[in-house]
């Protein structure tokens, strides 16, 4: 596990089960290109399948996807198309008070390239937000269906499909 945030809950979580985790935060005035080289470095190590971002809040440049591509999977608390980048939660909440919205979901996707939560979507699961009366059940309920979600695909990702049978 790798984040670059020094105090993230994920690190201390990553400790107490046994898994490797590594800080890895930019230096002071370093591009991002730079940073996600050196992450890239860092993964790298790692020799994962998978790159799974779950709370990664940076957009990652072609500096790192390049090193894994189509392997960098990316979970959104949106439905495709639908508010990308930060705070989608509060906005779909903000939306849904002003009478603009009654539903939201959440997405998986794989993050070909720098776009923002517009990548080849794995999996989705929609959202009733007029079945909510306070804004902490709505985002306890997102996070909640974000989880099982990513469980999911990841699973159906690292799980071999039987190989089709060879007609001689």
């Amino acid at each position: 596990m790798v984040c670059n945030k020094g105090d993230a809950r994920a690190l201390r979580r990553a400790a107490d089960v046994g898994v490797a985790a590594v800080h890895l935060a930019p230096h002071p005035g370093e591009d991002r290109a730079d940073y996600d080289a050196r992450l890239a470095d860092v993964v790298a190590g790692f020799d994962p399948e998978w790159i799974v971002l779950a709370g990664w809040m940076r957009i990652l440049t072609m500096s790192f996807l390049g090193w894994f591509p189509n392997r960098v999977v990316n979970l959104h608390p949106a439905l495709p198309g639908e508010l990308p980048g930060v705070r989608a939660i509060e906005r779909a909440w903000s939306e849904a008070e002003a009478g603009t919205r009654t539903r939201t979901g959440v997405m998986v996707h794989l993050v070909p390239d720098e776009g923002v939560d517009d990548g080849p979507v794995l999996g989705t699961a929609e959202i009733d937000i007029t079945a909510h009366v306070d804004y902490d059940s709505f985002e306890a309920l997102v996070h909640e269906v974000e989880h099982q979600l990513l469980v999911e695909v990841i699973d159906e990702l690292c799980t071999p499909t039987p190989a089709t049978e060879r007609v001689t």
